[in-house]
């Protein structure tokens, strides 16, 4: 079952990435190759970023950035039309996006292009550092083998059988890592509300949308504690409710920016070796404890994704 699992999500990566490499001058469709994989476009670049280093959208950005690179060293062609065809639409926002990759400006990279006189002399690289090891090949659209990540240390993950949660949220709708701004919210009328000396009352914030592929200033997330089933809900929240079910939880210690990177592990790196698929629901963090009296280093949240 487990090999079975493994397979089909790195069937359903290197799809993707096919998808990718040979089809660099059009836009990323994730949400159909999020629905080939049975996932959510939310879930599946966490599987996908998990599994190779980079999301869909790096990738394609990446494989385009060295297509331009080799371009500018085997042709002529105006550096204009080649950011063009790189996907910018200005010579100042590809110069910017290039200088940031390369280091120098495309003008400096097109002038290294001259034939080394010494060994200690190289040509200009145009592959980029990438885990996965997919390259643009030389501005070939060839998809080579890919590299998935191993990993470091098992995940200490288990699998639970949750209640139905009722949820008082705060609507957050911006660039999730300003969330705090509607804890802010939430943690004022939660005290009024005597929430906190509830017994068993949770702090969770679950996100809606794919950051891939919705704006930032259009992220829909919700910060939120749980509520009995009796609670009046004061004006300025939402009841929201996390249905029942199976949740694989696993457990981050550390600073809330790294949260990203403990999703990522936690979608691309055990789930496609647990044996288990994702399933119908919102994957939902807890804050077991709060930086207002806890060190950054200290912090623990606990991932929830439903299992299938």
């Amino acid at each position: 079952m487990k090999t079975e699992t493994r397979s089909f999500y790195e069937t359903a990566v290197e799809r993707t990435v096919a998808h990718i490499v040979r089809t660099l001058d059009e836009a990323i469709d994730l949400a159909s190759i999020a629905r080939n994989a049975a996932l959510s476009p939310f879930h599946f670049h966490r599987v996908f970023r998990g599994m190779v280093g980079e999301t869909p959208l790096e990738m394609h950005r990446r494989l385009r950035l060295e297509r331009a690179a080799s371009r500018l060293l085997s042709t002529d062609a105006a550096i204009t039309t080649i950011a063009f065809d790189a996907g910018y639409e200005t010579h100042e926002a590809f110069t910017r996006s290039f200088r940031q990759a390369y280091g120098i400006p495309p003008s400096e990279f097109r002038q290294g292009n001259v034939e080394p006189r010494s060994d200690c002399v190289r040509l200009r690289q145009i592959e980029l550092a990438a885990p996965s090891g997919v390259h643009c090949d030389n501005g070939r659209q060839q998809v080579p083998t890919i590299s998935f990540i191993a990993g470091g240390p098992n995940m200490d993950v288990t699998i639970e059988q949750m209640p139905e949660l009722r949820v008082a949220a705060v609507r957050h709708v911006g660039p999730y890592n300003r969330i705090s701004e509607a804890f802010e919210r939430l943690g004022t009328i939660a005290q009024r509300a005597g929430w906190f000396e509830s017994a068993g009352a949770m702090m969770l914030a679950i996100y809606h949308d794919d950051p891939e592929t919705t704006p930032a200033e259009q992220l829909q997330s919700d910060a939120g504690i749980t509520v009995p089933e009796g609670a009046k809900l004061p004006e300025g929240v939402v009841e929201r409710r996390l249905p029942r079910g199976r949740y694989a939880r696993t457990t981050h210690v550390g600073p809330y920016t790294r949260l990203g990177d403990a999703w990522s592990r936690f979608m691309g790196e055990w789930l496609p070796k647990s044996g288990h698929r994702v399933g119908d629901g919102s994957s939902f963090e807890v804050y077991r404890n709060t930086p207002a009296n806890t060190p950054p280093d200290a912090l623990r949240t606990d991932l929830y994704l439903p299992i299938a």
